[in-house]
């Protein structure tokens, strides 16, 4: 039976087994996109590169909504396991599952019809502009098949599956390595066989982790339009912010994008290759990101406050000794890199700016990844969006400007790294604060509980007998004057989680067993 398992034990042991297993896993599918790269290279056509590094910023936008859908999935799952309820937490599998469905169709019609338009407005043109939209026509239709094996995959992390939510993105990746060569080479198809193995490598990832939910845990409960419609407020509490969270990003990059793209393909196909290869090198700090929301839900679901602020700070070391070992291993293979992938001009450039020095800055990124997660799974899911808006935003767009101005492509990439700086330490800094806010209210919650017991004492014989006595609660009045001391003690500031939201799970747990 599925149980809350990491309430106990070592956080820092919870942290480095989910990020290992959840980084096994998304290396593998980072590493097949970089192969991608590396066989279009190897057809010695450099706009293919840049097609791929044109498409891969509007893949990366819809992939970002797919992100903040599962966000959902894994804070309420977490914390409805947390609190003792799995019914409410199959509840809540199947109802995200539904909503992902329904929003990620809506959004993959959007860009198919527009990607030609999206294409040129980050900068395509001519051979670049045909061949990055015929790679997303076919790449598109596939994306609410992965936004729901996304959310599926980190419904298994919510419930401490790492294992399994692995294996899934390992089989898409394997499946993926095999018909690459077969597509492009063997049958001669180009940048469209790259996009046929894709779509093909999602429908296995979607099957693996649909088989880990379904059989394995029976996470997937019957649906019943009351309980979707008791849910759905709370579901779109966190996956709204979380959307918008994750859109930043591409947001952003898009900027970052079209400033490059205005001096030419050679420095887009350098761009497009540390694209590939920075998912790849730290693919462990973005699986950091997903498995510390479980972690983090699980521990304040069931009111553990101290364990979650040790998750966070082992998070955070973590996070900066991997950053730090891999830079440093970027740095000793930069020529490899630069020879593996045919680049030469102005791409060598590019790749070498970023293994000599923007990769270290990547430890800034991982403080917002570990402070977003913070705030998804406490409550505070705006926080994540306001953070993440903001540095694609004002973090990005003065700072690329006036990069572009000193030093060409090399000022918007460092531009670009300078404005993570200020955001990432600034984020980090909040979510121990919010932590800290939390454990207030869990300490200002118990004291007003006591306030509710009433004790006795009855003498019999020589020993004193204390006996705890729970006040009835029988007047409307009584009931007001609990009402306010329970706000006065905030007992009802949270976004997602209040009491309703409490007595929502209980009713949910008490309508699955009818």
């Amino acid at each position: 039976m599925t149980t809350a398992k990491f309430t106990q034990g070592s956080t820092l042991s919870h942290i480095i087994y989910m990020s290992s297993t959840g980084a096994i896993g998304l290396t593998c599918l980072f590493l097949v996109d970089l192969l991608d790269l590396f066989y279009l290279s190897l057809l010695g056509e450099q706009h293919l590169a840049a097609a791929v590094g044109y498409a891969g910023t509007v893949a990366f936008f819809t992939t970002s909504i797919s992100i903040g859908l599962s966000i959902s999935m894994g804070a309420l799952v977490s914390k409805a396991l947390g609190q003792g309820k799995r019914e409410s937490a199959r509840s809540y599998v199947t109802n995200i599952s539904i909503v992902t469905i329904f929003i990620s169709l809506i959004i993959m019609l959007l860009t198919w019809f527009n990607i030609e338009y999206l294409l040129a407005l980050l900068g395509a043109k001519g051979e670049t502009l045909r061949l990055g939209t015929v790679y997303l026509q076919i790449l598109v239709p596939s994306m609410p098949l992965m936004s729901v094996a996304m959310a599926l995959g980190a419904s298994l992390r919510a419930v401490g599956d790492g294992k399994l939510s692995m294996l899934s993105t390992i089989g898409g990746g394997i499946v993926n390595a095999i018909l690459d060569p077969i597509f492009i080479f063997t049958l001669s198809m180009g940048i469209e066989g790259a996009a046929i193995a894709s779509v093909l490598s999602r429908c296995a990832v979607f099957a693996l982790a649909f088989y880990g939910v379904y059989s394995k845990h029976k996470l997937l409960s019957s649906w019943y339009i009351d309980s979707f419609k008791a849910q759905l407020p709370f579901i779109m509490a966190i996956a709204l912010p979380a959307m918008l969270t994750n859109i930043a990003t591409p947001i952003g990059n898009a900027f970052v994008t079209r400033s490059i793209a205005e001096f030419g393909d050679s420095f887009m196909a350098g761009y497009a290759t540390i694209n590939r290869i920075l998912p790849v090198a730290f693919g462990m700090i973005f699986a950091l990101s997903g498995a510390i929301g479980p972690i983090l839900g699980q521990n304040y679901g069931a009111k553990l406050i101290p364990r979650v602020r040790q998750s966070l700070k082992d998070a955070l070391w973590f996070c900066c000794g991997y950053v730090v070992v891999v830079s440093l291993l970027l740095f000793l293979i930069e020529d490899y890199l630069i020879s593996a992938f045919n680049l030469t001009g102005d791409a060598v450039e590019v790749v070498t700016l970023f293994c000599r020095l923007l990769a270290f800055t990547f430890i800034f990124n991982g403080m917002m990844f570990i402070a977003n997660a913070s705030f998804n799974n406490l409550g505070k899911p705006k926080y994540s969006t306001w953070f993440n808006m903001g540095k694609a935003t004002l973090g990005t767009i003065p700072f690329v400007l006036v990069g572009a101005e000193i030093a060409g492509v090399k000022g918007i990439l460092i531009g670009q790294a300078v404005g993570s700086v200020f955001f990432g330490i600034a984020s980090i800094m909040l979510a121990f604060k919010l932590i800290k806010q939390k454990e207030c209210e869990t300490d200002r919650d118990n004291e007003f509980a006591n306030k509710l017991t009433k004790v006795t004492e009855v003498t019999n014989g020589t020993e004193i007998i204390r006996v705890a006595e729970m006040p009835e609660i029988a007047t409307t009045s009584t009931v007001n004057a609990l009402s306010s001391e329970c706000s006065q003690f905030g007992m009802y500031n949270e976004e997602y989680d209040s009491k309703g939201s409490n007595l929502l799970l209980a009713d949910n747990d008490n309508n699955a067993k009818r």
